[in-house]
């Protein structure tokens, strides 16, 4: 039995109504009985992970359209990230994966090299940025 299929298992004892999403490289897959229902849901092609376990996915830039998609039919949907071990809710994932990026950004800027309109344009930019997230992390929590 593969080591994410063990997961999967041990996580739906805990809490069986919950679906699982996990990051797999540069995919998001569902397993077994939620790759089924998922798979007819969002038209996603099945395949197999193993001989007896069922797999379906889309790639990872894909992940805020289809979690849109399943919470609109009312699923609660955890994405589990293998890297870190840990599970998150579809919306929280989505959200700090979203502060991680605007940081990294952030962190590639030179403000050496600009210009002081650029510089502005940068600070209004970023102010409006962040108040996106405010808006985003206080409706979610």
């Amino acid at each position: 039995m593969s080591k994410l299929y063990e997961k999967y298992l041990l996580l739906k004892r805990q809490n069986p109504s919950i679906l699982y999403l996990f990051k797999s490289g540069f995919f998001y897959i569902f397993l077994a009985e939620d790759a089924k229902k998922m798979s007819s849901l969002l038209n996603l092609k099945l395949t197999n992970l193993n001989n007896t376990v069922l797999k379906c996915g889309f790639p990872i830039n894909n992940l805020s359209k289809y979690s849109q998609f399943i919470e609109d039919f009312g699923y609660e949907v955890h994405i589990v990230d293998l890297d870190t071990e840990q599970t998150h809710s579809s919306s929280e994932y989505i959200l700090n994966s979203d502060i991680k990026n605007f940081i990294q950004k952030l962190s590639e800027i030179d403000s050496n090299t600009l210009s002081i309109s650029q510089a502005y344009s940068f600070t209004e930019n970023i102010s409006h940025q962040a108040k996106k997230f405010i808006k985003r992390w206080e409706m979610k929590f």
